[in-house]
């Protein structure tokens, strides 16, 4: 008698059981303010990664990529959110890049819940046309920067564990969203 081969069951969505939660994603996805809100809505630390590079550093990030370089930045970043990690729930956001260096994705992946704020490339120019702080854009079209970039490191954003979409809508909706997909 012949047997259909088994039904495979979809992989359980990943619940947030107190972990730290790391927000990644594309400079504008939203990831500091979306980070304050969620923080506060589930009564936990926020901790925005890029602040604390500075503080550690004593100097802006744009400060350390002219003075360093990306490298450079890239590493003391890596020890920062490995510091950040340390296993109490907290919410912290990253820098753009964070996620792409294999060391520090792996930590997030391992001792975190790992959030990629997805969001399309017209929201993001929107968002980061309103500020001029961001080396990789300095003196260049940020709507090609995004696209080049999104090409690059949204393959490595969908290895996280939950992707919820960052569009052109109050940060609450956003909010909401991750709050659902945690389980909250």
């Amino acid at each position: 008698m012949l047997q259909s081969p088994p039904v495979p069951r979809p992989p359980e969505k990943p619940r947030w059981t107190g972990q730290p939660i790391v927000l990644v994603g594309l400079m504008g996805a939203g990831k500091s303010t979306v980070g304050r809100r969620l923080a506060a809505r589930l009564g936990l630390a926020f901790v925005d990664a890029d602040h604390e590079i500075e503080h550690a550093a004593g100097m802006t990030i744009s400060d350390i990529f002219a003075k360093f370089g990306e490298a450079h930045f890239r590493d003391g970043e890596r020890r920062v959110i490995q510091r950040l990690i340390d296993g109490r729930a907290k919410v912290i956001a990253t820098g753009g890049g964070a996620f792409v260096n294999d060391e520090t994705r792996a930590l997030i992946l391992s001792d975190a819940l790992a959030i990629w704020l997805d969001a399309p490339v017209e929201v993001l120019v929107d968002r980061v046309g309103r500020r001029d702080t961001r080396p990789l854009l300095r003196g260049r079209d940020p709507a090609q920067v995004l696209r080049d970039l999104a090409a690059v490191r949204n393959p490595l954003y969908a290895q996280a564990h939950l992707r919820v979409a960052s569009g052109n809508a109050p940060h609450d909706i956003t909010v909401r969203a991750i709050m659902k997909a945690i389980g909250k």
